[in-house]
C-alpha cells in the first residue's frame, strides 16, 4: 500500500518529466507518443488493478488520461517552443490538468474506489497543488 501512495504522490514528476523532457536529448514526436501511450496505459492498468473497476470506469479513465495528458504536452510543448524557462508555469500547467483529471476520476468512481485513490496519494497530491497555488 506504501508503494500505491508514492506512486500517486509522484504521478504530477512524472507527468511534469513526460512533457519536460525535452530538455535531454531530442525526442521524435514518434518516441513522444510512444512513451505517452506507453505511460497511459500502465497507469491504466494499475489504477484498475487498485480500484478493481469496472469495464466502463477502465474505459472511462483511458479516455481521461489519453485527453488530458495529451492536452497537457500539447501546452507544455507550446511552451517549451516558445523557449519559456520558469519552471513555476510548466509546474501551475501541470497542475490544471492534473486538477481535471482528478475531477473526472471523480465523477465516475464510486464513493469507495474514490476514498481508496484519494487515501493512495492524491489528497497529498491535492494538497501540494493547492499549496504551490496559494503560493502565488
Amino acid at each position: 500500500m506504501k508503494i500505491c501512495k508514492i506512486i500517486i504522490a509522484a504521478l504530477p514528476c512524472l507527468f511534469l518529466s513526460v512533457g519536460v523532457s525535452a530538455q535531454n536529448p531530442p525526442q521524435t514526436p514518434e518516441q513522444r507518443e510512444k512513451q505517452m501511450t506507453e505511460f497511459i496505459d500502465k497507469e491504466v492498468k494499475r489504477l484498475t488493478d487498485m480500484l478493481d473497476l469496472e469495464y466502463w470506469q477502465e474505459f472511462y479513465v483511458d479516455s481521461t488520461l489519453n485527453h488530458d495528458l495529451r492536452a497537457r504536452q500539447a501546452e507544455i510543448l507550446d511552451m517549451q517552443k516558445a523557449r519559456v524557462e520558469n519552471s513555476d508555469l510548466y509546474m501551475a500547467i501541470s497542475d490544471k490538468w492534473m486538477e481535471k483529471i482528478d475531477n473526472s476520476f471523480k465523477r465516475f468512481f464510486t464513493e469507495e474506489q474514490w476514498e481508496k485513490y484519494w487515501k493512495a496519494g492524491a489528497k497529498r497530491a491535492q494538497k501540494e497543488r493547492d499549496k504551490r497555488k496559494n503560493k502565488k
